[in-house]
């Protein structure tokens, strides 16, 4: 159940098809039946084929232009500029798939979707990215790599102006103005796992994923994986330096929306997020879930070599390093190697001769924090002396 879910997640967006991509071998029954009615509209095609389908490729040519779509559905009323496309339409309303995947007998409504589900069988990655070398099965998950090198972001939106790289960032951004909710209470869609209930059938494909533990998207730089692909975007972020989301009061930038949303609440000095032990309120969820640790003791991820446990994932993965002797973290200036950040942003201070740290009593000035806390025993016991 959980494998058949999780092919149908990948399984490409409907958009209208290409003539040019159609496949013959696996339904031609089909195929003939979306070429004839497009060449049935044509009356002259009778006296002369090439001549009508010239004119039919002139006028289907010009409609790009004029934005003509003169074939429309009976059924919703979305119009499309070629017969051959309204056909392929009609099957999401009626349901048929006539395309069949000669491997597990999955059927689809295009030919297109079938070649590209026929690669999950196959391996075959016809996608090769130029800058970085990555492989793709799907011509649309290529593009939008693509413009992770590129920076561009074509879908605009038309109230605000904020630009995205994916049409369906847009469509959701806009609700934001819109206010519209299209998903209704209603859960219909049901884990068959945890029985946890969802508004979207897509929503419970993504969580089917924590059952396998399954993650199929990894970044191409480091090689991390994620579960969700909206989960990666973001991780890749830290790669490109990018920071979208700025706050208008002072100007300080940040990765994701959620991370500007609990910063404007210092600026307003709200802090929704109260500890039902002690009552302490936090102005982020984060904050309070890590605070609430101290009242239960609980230390959820733990050391598979050597058990030890701790409060957050990421000392965990910091740990490990210890086990693993990794050092991700390298001095531009002279390639010394670090296992944390906080390590090279001190031996940074080396080349540059920054000293951030200073002493409020007498001004010294020191390049690592613990050698500022060793000078403030120098005043203390100065004090206990007099």
């Amino acid at each position: 159940m959980i494998t058949g879910l999780l092919s149908e997640l990948f399984e490409g967006e409907h958009s209208e098809p290409d003539n040019d991509h159609l496949i013959t071998n696996n339904a031609p029954l089909a195929e003939s039946q979306d070429q004839g009615r497009s060449r049935s509209a044509d009356p002259g095609s009778t006296r002369n084929p090439n001549r009508s389908k010239n004119a039919e490729s002139s006028r289907s040519h010009t409609q790009i232009h004029t934005g003509e779509k003169p074939y429309s559905c009976k059924t919703c009323g979305k119009k499309f500029r070629r017969t051959c496309h309204l056909t392929v339409h009609m099957r999401y309303h009626t349901g048929e798939k006539p395309y069949s995947c000669q491997t597990c007998s999955k059927q689809f409504s295009t030919s297109s979707s079938l070649k590209e589900h026929a690669r999950l069988h196959t391996g075959e990655k016809p996608y090769s990215c130029q800058t970085c070398g990555k492989l793709f099965s799907r011509s649309s998950s290529f593009k939008e790599h693509v413009r992770l090198h590129t920076g561009e972001k074509p879908y605009s939106c038309q109230t605000c102006g904020k630009r995205f790289p994916r049409s369906s960032s847009l469509k959701q951004h806009a609700r934001l103005h819109s206010g519209e909710k299209p998903y209704s209470c209603e859960k219909p869609f049901t884990c068959n796992t945890c029985e946890k209930s969802f508004a979207q059938k897509s929503t419970l494909l993504r969580h089917m994923t924590v059952h396998t533990e399954e993650r199929l998207f990894s970044c191409h730089i480091c090689g991390k994986t994620f579960r969700q692909r909206g989960n990666l975007m973001i991780h890749l972020r830290i790669h490109t330096g990018e920071r979208p989301y700025s706050c208008t009061m002072c100007e300080k930038t940040f990765s994701q929306s959620s991370h500007l949303l609990g910063h404007m609440r210092s600026h307003r000095g709200e802090k929704p997020h109260q500890c039902d032990h002690c009552g302490k309120c936090f102005s982020e969820s984060s904050s309070l879930k890590l605070h609430k640790v101290i009242h239960t003791g609980e230390r959820p991820h733990s050391c598979q070599l050597c058990g030890k446990t701790f409060i957050k994932r990421s000392n965990l993965l910091r740990h490990m390093r210890t086990h693993t002797g990794e050092k991700p973290y390298v001095c531009e200036t002279c390639g010394e190697r670090f296992t944390l950040s906080t390590s090279l942003k001190s031996h940074n201070a080396i080349h540059t001769g920054e000293k951030p740290y200073h002493c409020k009593t007498c001004g010294k000035m020191f390049r690592q924090s613990h050698h500022l806390l060793f000078h403030m025993k120098t005043h203390n016991q100065q004090k206990l002396q007099c």
